[in-house]
């Protein structure tokens, strides 16, 4: 599973920048989450994530495959 918040920010002329004022987490864990770079995120940031990006989790995730 892949995050599509860099996506949802662009096509809401918001920055990373603004997120991270919103969701108040510590900017190493939130430059891991935008950048995909995480292996797990906490239910109360996804509900966070959706309420600020006025999404669902459906509309966060996107499923990708590796090429081997």
């Amino acid at each position: 599973m892949k995050l599509r918040i860099q996506e949802i920010l662009n096509k809401k002329g918001k920055s990373k920048y603004w997120l991270y004022m919103q969701l108040g987490l510590s900017y190493q864990n939130f430059n891991r989450m935008v950048n995909n770079q995480t292996k797990s995120i906490r239910f109360e940031n996804l509900k966070a994530l959706c309420d600020i990006l006025e999404c669902t989790p459906n509309d966060l995730f996107e499923e990708y495959h590796k090429e081997k």
